[in-house]
């Protein structure tokens, strides 16, 4: 369930070239990488879960409520990150040309499901 959501997510965002579900460690629970794509997507989120921890603990502290998404774009990768429940998280990793809008539309369309089979 969890490959065939991200799968979906990636292939249906042009310019996507990885997703991955993690947890807030940064452990990987499933992940995606189009054929031919030469990225680690685990290890892309493994390093970010640090900072998506501070992240989450500073939008608490600010009392501006749960972090819900966040957007790094680099020279060579943009990567969308979007909380799926206060423990997962789930990745889209985009060439810096890709669609944006539609990587966070996918990635908010993929939540519901992910958090059903999160159950």
């Amino acid at each position: 369930m969890f490959k065939e959501a991200l799968q979906e997510v990636v292939d249906g965002t042009e310019g996507g070239i990885a997703g991955l579900l993690m947890d807030a460690d940064g452990i990987t629970v499933e992940s995606y990488t189009r054929e031919g794509a030469e990225i680690d997507i685990a290890t892309v989120g493994m390093e970010l879960s640090a900072v998506l921890k501070d992240i989450a603990r500073a939008t608490e502290q600010l009392d501006t409520g749960s972090m819900r998404e966040v957007a790094i774009q680099a020279d060579k990768l943009t990567t969308l990150v979007r909380a799926v429940t206060r423990e997962y998280f789930v990745a889209l990793a985009l060439s810096p040309e890709g669609n944006f809008g539609k990587g966070r539309f996918m990635l908010r369309l993929a939540q519901p499901r992910l958090v059903a089979a999160l159950e």
